[in-house]
């Protein structure tokens, strides 16, 4: 404590005789000081107007903008609420009209267009289911924006590619990227595996997958592509697939190589979603009025959409009949699988077939 007691005595605070004591007594002895409040200024009444100078354009243009912003939520809200009731599109109706031979859809009295190339969109007039599905398509479009977004107009995407391979040409390079990236599934064909043989779980699955794969091949075989073999790709305790004989997999190329633009679009939409090409190439054979087209054999029942989605989904259906479906799963692939095949027959189709 003796350097305090120094401290003190330097700056003058305790005499020089003070003692120790004497110092802690001086300074707790010491009486606070207390505040200086400065006096409150002002007047009563309204706030003083805000100041004027250059900033007021800007402000304004702000004011401008979130109002703007506050309306395209209002708009927005009442198409959810509403559907069409705040139409945001440029075009009021849709209509189907034939020009020069050829059918167009038209929105108000524009041509309906092609995406990238800006041509017109022509469908032959023997198909006018085609052309009354663009139309309805475009018609439940709400909003322009819609139009750039190939999940709300997928048959729009599906008949501008043929359109594009019919531009090209028989040798265009769209047309070679096609039968190329499709040989493929012919040697991995979802109608050519098969569960394995013995097994009491899964033999009901492989005499259904059997009969399914027989009735397509037996068809394909005897009125397509004649002559040709084709064997199960996977069948008994094999996990490699075998491909087919090269003679087969020849007229099989061949026969994809000389279909029509149309009918080539519609067997790559099919085989995407069938994992298929058998499927595939009997639908366009069912139901096609180009070349590949063939006769419908009078008696039974015509291999439509609702047939060749339960050949491609045998084995899915046959395990969620046994162990349940997963919602919004299982469900969801079960109709989209319809609405792609179902997209085929329309582009493939027409009066004539």
């Amino acid at each position: 404590m003796q350097p305090f007691a120094r401290l003190a005595r330097r700056v003058g605070a305790v005499p020089p005789t003070a003692s120790l004591s004497n110092v802690q007594r001086t300074f707790r002895s010491l009486a606070p000081l207390s505040a200086n409040v400065a006096p409150a200024v002002g007047s009563s009444g309204p706030p003083p107007p805000p100041p004027a100078g250059e900033s007021d354009g800007y402000d304004m243009a702000r004011r401008r903008k979130r109002l703007r912003q506050m309306e395209m939520l209002r708009q927005l809200k009442n198409i959810k609420e509403n559907g069409r009731g705040a139409k945001m599109r440029f075009w009021d109706d849709v209509s189907v009209r034939e020009v020069d031979d050829h059918l167009q859809v038209f929105l108000d009295d524009r041509p309906l267009r092609h995406p990238s190339t800006k041509q017109i969109v022509r469908i032959p007039a023997s198909k006018p289911h085609l052309a009354t599905a663009l139309a309805l398509e475009w018609d439940v479009l709400t909003a322009t924006q819609d139009a750039t977004k190939n999940h709300l107009i997928p048959l729009t995407s599906l008949v501008c590619r043929a359109l594009d391979i019919e531009a090209e040409g028989p040798a265009g390079p769209i047309r070679q990227s096609v039968t190329q990236s499709l040989m493929p599934y012919l040697d991995t064909d979802s109608l050519l595996c098969w569960a394995p043989e013995g097994d009491e779980r899964t033999e009901t699955l492989r005499e259904l997958q059997r009969a399914t794969a027989d009735d397509v091949i037996g068809f394909l075989v005897g009125r397509v592509w004649p002559g040709s073999t084709i064997v199960p790709v996977l069948d008994g305790a094999s996990i490699f697939p075998r491909s087919q004989e090269p003679g087969t997999r020849d007229v099989v190329q061949g026969w994809v190589s000389g279909l029509s633009s149309w009918e080539l679009a519609g067997l790559e939409r099919a085989v995407l979603a069938g994992k298929s090409v058998l499927l595939a190439a009997r639908l366009v054979a069912e139901w096609s009025e180009g070349p590949a087209g063939v006769a419908r054999s009078e008696g039974g029942e015509r291999f439509g959409v609702e047939l060749a989605a339960r050949a491609a989904s045998l084995e899915v259906a046959f395990q969620t009949g046994n162990w349940g479906e997963v919602e919004d799963t299982h469900d969801v692939e079960k109709e989209d699988v319809r609405r792609q095949l179902g997209s085929t027959v329309l582009l493939i189709a027409g009066e004539g077939r």
